[in-house]
């Protein structure tokens, strides 16, 4: 027996696109200055290599990161870390969003997979597409105190729209009790 089943999106309760709660923190993320201290306090390896938030709805994030001093490889390009962590918060910050309506619930990675495309130098542009199917797990688990995952696909674009980097990060839910 498995702690974790996988979702089934056909038999889900629909959730509701947006709540006041998950409205009022993306207001708080979009903040460029609120988001610095977020990142600061939260995640200073995120703020040290200068991830930004550029979007962020219900159904998708983006986050940005540039190649420069603190994110570089000695290859001349972004260090695959710095890639990941960019396309974990994309991901991950629409988690949080979902997550802040209702009761609590836990939220863990459990996996990350990473395939790299092109070399990635300027500005890489990480969008994760998933936050319908976050939300269900989310409410979901609510519904029935059990774990559940999603594997959610964050994509990295450079300037000129090629695809630099795809993440598949599976992230788990719990309701807390």
């Amino acid at each position: 027996m498995t702690f974790f089943r996988p979702i089934n999106f056909k038999t889900m309760p629909t959730v509701p696109a947006d709540s006041p709660q998950a409205a009022a923190f993306r207001r708080q993320v979009l903040n460029p200055l609120k988001l610095r201290l977020f990142l600061l306090q939260k995640l200073p390896m995120a703020w040290l290599a200068g991830l930004r938030l550029t979007a962020l709805t219900p159904e998708a994030a983006t986050v940005t990161i540039r190649y420069k001093y603190l994110t570089q490889n000695p290859f001349r390009s972004i260090y695959f870390a710095c890639l990941a962590m960019a396309a974990e918060l994309a991901s991950g910050i629409q988690a949080m969003m979902h997550v802040q309506a209702g009761g609590p619930v836990s939220m863990l990675v459990v996996s990350i997979q990473g395939d790299f495309t092109k070399k990635a130098v300027g500005l890489i542009s990480f969008t994760c597409p998933d936050g319908p199917r976050i939300a269900q797990a989310v409410a979901e688990s609510r519904a029935t105190g059990e774990g559940r995952t999603v594997e959610c696909t964050s994509t990295g674009t450079d300037e000129a729209g090629d695809v630099v980097a795809v993440f598949r990060l599976t992230w788990s839910f719990r309701a807390k009790k």
